[in-house]
């Protein structure tokens, strides 16, 4: 029986991985101490998801660890001899990370150090996928020519028609220290890759999504707005006129995607992972989106202040994943991750 370990197992992308390789014969333990309600308060208590998973999956276990308790992981990992990890824990939210700077490096940099060391020592011929982000360019996307069309801010280079690659540089730009922390993990597990010859990737995600977000004001775009929006509360647009776009992929698209660098891992890859142009979409035209499917207009106020390192057009390039990732490739549409969007809020805010 193959073996995989998740940390953040109770989040929007850990409970998917947790569902999908599950369903597909795996042993999956789960690492997560529900720290989000802690960084976000009981709206982002994850305990419902954990629950549902050790309620679904008979070979499902959940282990209540930090990914910062260095001698619990690495006791973790020695014991269970391991084929594949995924690490999708975090301090996900750039405004937290300025009020919490040390909760947010330990959690981002130290624990993902901790997981790669640990991984070293015990599973050395494990996989590992690291969940980044794309913060980690800072904000140098900002610095790509814009044109501003009537709903959206949209790239005027043709360099960038199919979107953004791994090629941009990290450097010299404002990451917010969010991005800062996720930068040193993305590094680190890269050179884990290079220097011991570990299978390990990086996927940089654009905006991740899907109906098992608890999603908040500081983390979780879509499935925060489908939650005021159903719940008729006010959301904050905060800079670019609203028109700042994210391209949106689904979290079962990213579990497949795992699956697919397991079956061809290689050392210290990197891959933007995201929904490309065609799962693209602004906040203004989120709003009419989820408006339409839940028949209630939107309530929103209007801040100038845009968030510090946030992207005003960020949609990710998916050449490389396509090349490399044989036979992956987006299976949810942005209508899709809409529709479950609204019937998921639905149920839950029943």
């Amino acid at each position: 029986m193959m073996k995989l370990l998740v940390t953040g197992s109770n989040g929007l992308i850990g409970s998917e991985v947790v569902s999908y390789f599950a369903e597909n014969g795996w042993d999956v333990y789960g690492v997560d101490n529900n720290m989000r309600a802690d960084f976000f308060g009981t709206r982002g208590d994850t305990r419902w998801n954990q629950a549902r998973l050790e309620e679904k999956y008979d070979s499902f276990t959940h282990y209540d660890l930090d990914i910062r308790d260095r001698d619990g992981i690495l006791k973790l990992i020695n014991t269970l001899k391991l084929d594949l990890i995924v690490h999708a824990a975090a301090q996900p939210s750039h405004d937290l990370a300025a009020s919490r700077p040390f909760d947010d490096f330990d959690v981002n940099a130290v624990g993902t150090l901790n997981l790669l060391e640990a991984t070293r020592r015990h599973a050395p011929e494990a996989v590992f996928v690291h969940m980044s982000t794309n913060k980690v360019y800072g904000d140098r996307p900002n610095t790509i020519p814009l044109v501003e069309l009537e709903t959206r801010w949209e790239y005027d280079h043709p360099d960038y028609t199919g979107g953004i690659s791994e090629d941009m540089s990290l450097d010299k730009s404002k990451h917010s220290l969010f991005g800062a922390s996720k930068v040193a993990a993305d590094v680190m597990v890269q050179e884990y890759g290079r220097y011991f010859d570990m299978k390990t990737c990086c996927l940089r995600g654009g905006c991740l999504t899907g109906p098992n977000h608890s999603g908040v004001q500081l983390h979780g775009f879509l499935s925060y707005l489908t939650r005021c929006n159903l719940e008729e509360r006010e959301y904050t647009i905060f800079g670019y006129k609203g028109k700042q776009v994210r391209d949106n992929i689904h979290s079962f698209d990213v579990a497949r995607a795992i699956e697919v660098f397991f079956n061809n891992p290689s050392a210290g890859a990197v891959f933007n992972i995201g929904g490309g142009r065609d799962n693209s979409v602004s906040i203004l035209e989120a709003f009419d989106r989820v408006s339409q499917l839940s028949g209630k207009k939107m309530k929103f106020q209007y801040s100038d202040e845009a968030r510090k390192g946030d992207h005003i057009c960020y949609i990710s390039d998916l050449s490389h994943m396509h090349d490399s990732l044989p036979g992956w490739r987006i299976t949810k549409t942005l209508d899709d991750i809409f529709e479950e969007l609204v019937a998921q809020w639905h149920k839950r805010l029943e």
